[in-house]
C-alpha cells in the first residue's frame, strides 16, 4: 500500500507564488519567481511522493488506487452518454463502463487502455460503430469541489493519435458548454510527445470561437514517467503547475459570467481519446494501440475554512 507523505511549503507553495503573481500577465512571470525553489520533478523516496501542497489547505478527498479491479464506484462513474452519437472532435473512441480491459486498478495504479477491437451492439447495447474502445471515468456525483489544490500523478502515452487528458466540468447538468467552464488541467497529442497543454474555456474564451485562453509547454520525458499535474483553484485565479513548478496563471479579470463562471462546484474527469480534430491532426497510428494512460494518485485539498464547512 502506497503512503502520502504531505510536504506543506509556505513562500515557495503554489499558493504563495500566485499571490506574489497576481495582476502580472502569465506564467513565465510566475515562473521566474520560483526557478531556484521548486524540484524539477517529484521527489520520490521508496513508495512515497512528497507532495507540496499550499498553506492552511487539507486533503478532503483522494484515491491512492489500493484495491485491484474497477476503479472504486464510490468515487467514479463512467461516462459514456455520446457512445450512440459518436463523441464530440470527430473522436473515434467508444467509452466503456465498468470494463477491466479499458479501466481497472492494478499495482497500486490507475489504468485508462484505449485498444483497436471489434466491437458489437449485442454486447455494447450504446456502440455508435466505433473501432476503439477506451475509458472516460469522472467523480461526478461522488467528488464535487469548488475551488481547491488538486494533483494528479500519471503516466500518459505518446502515441500518433493519443489524446489523454485531466481536467474538470461543472456538476449542474442544467449548465451547458461552455457556460459553466472547463479547466483543462493537463492535456497531451501524440504528434506532440513532450508538450504539455493547460486551457480554460468559457462562454467568451473557446475553442469553437478561437478565443480559448491556453498554454503550452515542454515536459521531457511526460510519456516515459510519472509526473504530477496541478491546479491551484481560488475565487480569484486559476494557477496550473508541473511537479511543483507553477506553469500558467489565469487571472479573474471580471465577475461577468462570460468571462469567469469558476464560482460553482465541478467534478474531475480522466480519459484517453483517440483521434479528433486536434487528437488525430497528423493522423492515426494504430501499431500503438493498446495505449495506456497510468495514474498513481488522484488528490483534492482545499483551505481549512472551507474543508471545516464539510459534512
Amino acid at each position: 500500500m502506497k503512503s502520502l507523505s504531505i510536504c506543506i511549503l509556505t513562500a515557495t507553495s503554489l499558493a504563495g507564488i500566485a499571490g506574489a503573481a497576481i495582476g502580472q500577465d502569465n506564467a513565465a512571470n510566475a515562473s521566474e519567481l520560483v526557478a531556484d525553489t521548486a524540484p524539477a520533478s517529484p521527489r520520490v523516496v521508496g513508495e512515497t511522493v512528497e507532495t507540496r501542497i499550499p498553506t492552511g489547505y487539507e486533503l478532503v478527498w483522494s484515491d491512492e488506487f489500493d484495491q485491484p479491479g474497477l476503479p472504486d464506484p464510490t468515487k467514479w462513474t463512467y461516462d459514456v452518454y455520446r457512445n450512440a452519437e459518436g463523441w464530440y472532435n470527430d473522436e473515434k473512441q467508444y467509452y466503456s463502463a465498468s470494463r477491466l480491459k479499458n479501466s481497472r486498478v492494478e499495482d497500486g495504479h490507475l489504468i485508462i487502455e484505449a485498444h483497436r477491437e471489434e466491437l458489437n451492439e449485442t454486447d455494447f447495447p450504446d456502440w455508435g460503430g466505433q473501432d476503439y474502445s477506451s475509458a472516460r471515468l469522472m467523480t461526478k456525483g461522488l467528488g464535487d469541489w469548488t475551488y481547491g489544490f488538486f494533483e494528479v500523478r500519471a503516466k500518459i502515452p505518446c502515441g500518433l493519435g493519443t489524446w489523454p487528458a485531466i481536467w474538470t466540468l461543472p456538476s449542474d447538468p442544467d449548465v451547458e458548454w461552455p457556460a459553466g467552464g472547463e479547466i483543462d488541467i493537463m492535456e497531451h497529442v501524440g504528434f506532440e510527445p513532450e508538450t504539455i497543454h493547460h486551457s480554460v474555456h468559457t462562454t467568451a474564451f473557446n475553442f469553437s470561437r478561437g478565443s480559448q485562453m491556453t498554454s503550452k509547454h515542454d515536459l521531457p520525458g511526460a510519456c516515459d514517467s510519472m509526473q504530477k499535474y496541478q491546479l491551484l483553484w481560488t475565487p480569484d485565479f486559476l494557477l496550473f503547475g508541473v511537479n511543483d513548478q507553477p506553469k500558467w496563471l489565469f487571472n479573474k479579470e471580471s465577475s461577468n459570467r462570460k468571462r469567469w463562471p469558476f464560482t460553482r462546484p465541478q467534478h474531475l474527469l480522466l480519459n484517453l481519446a483517440v483521434g479528433g480534430t486536434w487528437g488525430g491532426q497528423q493522423g492515426l497510428d494504430e501499431d500503438v494501440f493498446p495505449a495506456r494512460m497510468e495514474v498513481d494518485y488522484v488528490r483534492v485539498y482545499q483551505p481549512s475554512t472551507i474543508a471545516g464547512e464539510l459534512p
